[in-house]
């Protein structure tokens, strides 16, 4: 095994399968996170989402995506340009993945790729001892990493830095902006007519932290969406009031259900309930 592969799965004591390929997932998403920075991606590009959230402030769940955005617009931005320098920061580790652009055949200011590797491959090759037995042997781990070439303005960065495979350099939103953007989530985000749990995890992670909210950035956004219009005032109250109606919809237990395989501590979830939510927002810092 690569050592630093090694190193870097160590962390994990994966005792089952699933958190074996949860394990293996979010290593690949670190090793492509330096193969980004070594190719200089971020000098045009800022880290944000659920990802980014548990690389660089400890979010608790497994987030399946990579999610990008640029500084400025960009539409003719070619994202296809860093695909060598991370296909071999992948491979450098030991990770034989290949990158696959994805093709859209709507007009979009969303680029979007892939990173695919083989399942029990890599699996055997890190865990020598696990049955696999339960694995097809075309079994695809696939990573999907998005850049909106067009974001809402208004956005606020910071720089952090990972160690691991080697140390790298990377600009993210700062946190008052990735909350703008789960706040925006929660209110805007559908998933089969019903909101995504993992959006109400990480509401409950930024609202423990007492994080700010980037306001013009989020009202960016909203407007964007067409959830509110360039005239709507939004303040603390307003935003609260957004907020509380949209807890009167959500079926939460199926809200539940969606979250429920990315995490470890089950019972976090065994207040949720409208009042619940209602009344954590009182606490909104803005």
């Amino acid at each position: 095994m690569n050592s630093i592969l090694g190193q870097m799965m160590a962390r994990y004591n994966a005792k089952t399968l699933e958190e074996e390929r949860n394990a293996l997932k979010e290593v690949v998403q670190e090793v492509a996170l330096c193969g980004l920075s070594r190719a200089g991606f971020f000098k045009a590009a800022a880290f944000y989402g659920g990802t980014a959230l548990r690389i660089f402030y400890g979010l608790d769940r497994f987030s399946e995506d990579l999610d990008f955005s640029l500084a400025a617009p960009d539409n003719n931005f070619d994202l296809s340009k860093y695909f060598s320098v991370l296909q071999n920061e992948l491979n450098s580790v030991g990770l034989n993945f290949t990158v696959e652009e994805k093709v859209k055949t709507a007009d979009s200011h969303i680029k979007s790729a892939f990173l695919k590797g083989n399942t029990k491959e890599h699996i055997l090759s890190v865990y020598g001892d696990t049955p696999t037995t339960m694995l097809h042997p075309m079994e695809v781990i696939k990573i999907k990493f998005e850049v909106d070439t067009n974001p809402p303005p208004y956005a606020t960065y910071e720089n952090k830095y990972g160690l691991m495979p080697s140390p790298y350099n990377v600009r993210l939103y700062d946190l008052p902006s990735l909350f703008a953007g789960k706040i925006h989530a929660v209110l805007c985000r559908a998933w089969k007519n019903r909101v995504k749990g993992r959006d109400l995890y990480d509401y409950v992670f930024y609202i423990a932290r007492n994080a700010g909210v980037n306001l013009p950035h989020l009202k960016a956004r909203l407007v964007d969406s067409g959830a509110i219009g360039e005239d709507f005032e939004l303040t603390r109250d307003s935003l609260i009031g957004l907020l509380d109606d949209r807890f009167a919809t959500i079926d939460f237990n199926a809200a539940k259900e969606n979250v429920l395989p990315y995490i470890k501590n089950k019972s976090s979830l065994d207040f949720w309930s409208r009042d619940f939510f209602t009344q954590i927002t009182q606490n909104l810092n803005i």
